[in-house]
């Protein structure tokens, strides 16, 4: 992977997106530290469909098996106590 200085990759932004379609993942730097990467766009959704776990694979693996999928419902809400033997009500 190459990889680009932050000022740099700003400077040159048509060639750098150019290098991470023909060359593949570009990494930006920020004071010497990686950063974050640019992908195509066509590895990213490979990506994010690999890591996300299918229907099967959650009802099928370990563990938990409903948490995953459905949020947790709140507190049930009680309505007010209504006093029937008040004066109101004779």
């Amino acid at each position: 992977m190459n990889s680009w200085q932050l000022q740099e990759a700003k400077a040159r932004f048509s060639e750098f997106l150019d290098a991470a379609l023909k060359k593949g993942p570009q990494v930006v730097t920020r004071r010497g530290v990686e950063a974050a990467v640019l992908v195509p766009i066509e590895e990213w959704r490979r990506l994010q469909r690999e890591s996300r776990p299918t229907i099967k694979e959650l009802l099928l693996g370990p563990g938990p098996r409903f948490e995953n999928i459905a949020r947790k419902r709140g507190a049930w809400k009680r309505r007010p106590v209504v006093d029937f033997s008040g004066p109101d009500f004779k």
